[in-house]
């Protein structure tokens, strides 16, 4: 499933990114990135004379920068085969929903007395919403993510972005799937919209009640359509 041999994915303009010091951090950080855009899409093999070449960096730098997202679960390596963009289960969307579900919920109990600072999020709805005029769904699902990452930055705790990071660039993983992403990713502008109202006016309780009930709706749709792309099964999903 996906592509091999995907070259550098067009990362030799990202070298500047890496400055004089060039870290496997660094480069990691170039990647996820990437990753979480969809330019090397799931079951995608990276080359590493490709990428190392377009960055400008040692085979070993591009190994451990492998190595750590091979640890935040967004690569494989196959033994003889390569390193590759990992492929989910859909016993991984339903974990990751899950995760979202304690951390966000949590983050939005916890946000103490009114008002609230929305700018961030305000600004994800208005992208999300932009990109759906434009019919850029590819864009509203990227402002979705922004949605949740703002929304969790909410608890103004860098432990938590850290999390909410490496599980939200997993789920794109299971986005970049979908062949319908206009159909998965529309009925939620409208409840990105009355989340952030509903926090305009101060009402954290209604507010998570609202999300609880977005992330389980938004399982089980999600779990649905990518039992059927990866034929995992519904099993793993109850």
């Amino acid at each position: 499933m996906g592509t091999t041999g995907a070259g550098d994915g067009g990362l030799a303009e990202d070298r500047a990114l890496l400055g004089r010091t060039s870290t496997a951090e660094r480069v990691a950080d170039i990647l996820r990135t990437r990753i979480a855009e969809g330019f090397f899409p799931p079951g995608t093999r990276l080359s590493e004379d490709g990428i190392g070449g377009a960055l400008g960096v040692s085979r070993n730098t591009l190994r451990e920068a492998f190595r750590l997202l091979t640890h935040e679960r967004l690569l494989v390596h196959e033994l003889n085969r390569g390193v590759f963009v990992r492929v989910l289960a859909v016993a991984d969307v339903v974990d990751i929903h899950r995760t979202r579900r304690l951390v966000e919920c949590a983050v939005v109990r916890g946000l103490g007395e009114p008002p609230f600072a929305l700018d961030g999020l305000s600004a994800a709805v208005a992208e999300g919403e932009r990109g759906a005029r434009e019919g850029d769904w590819k864009g509203v699902s990227t402002a979705n993510i922004h949605f949740h990452r703002e929304l969790v930055a909410l608890a103004g705790s860098d432990r938590t972005d850290e999390l909410m990071r490496g599980v939200l660039a997993e789920l794109r993983l299971a986005f970049h799937m979908v062949d319908d992403p206009r159909a998965l990713h529309e009925p939620y502008l409208a409840r990105n919209r009355a989340i952030l109202d509903t926090l305009r006016a101060g009402d954290r309780t209604e507010a998570e009640r609202l999300l609880a009930e977005y992330l389980d709706d938004s399982r089980t749709r999600l779990v649905d359509v990518y039992a059927r792309l990866v034929g995992d099964g519904g099993a793993a999903a109850s």
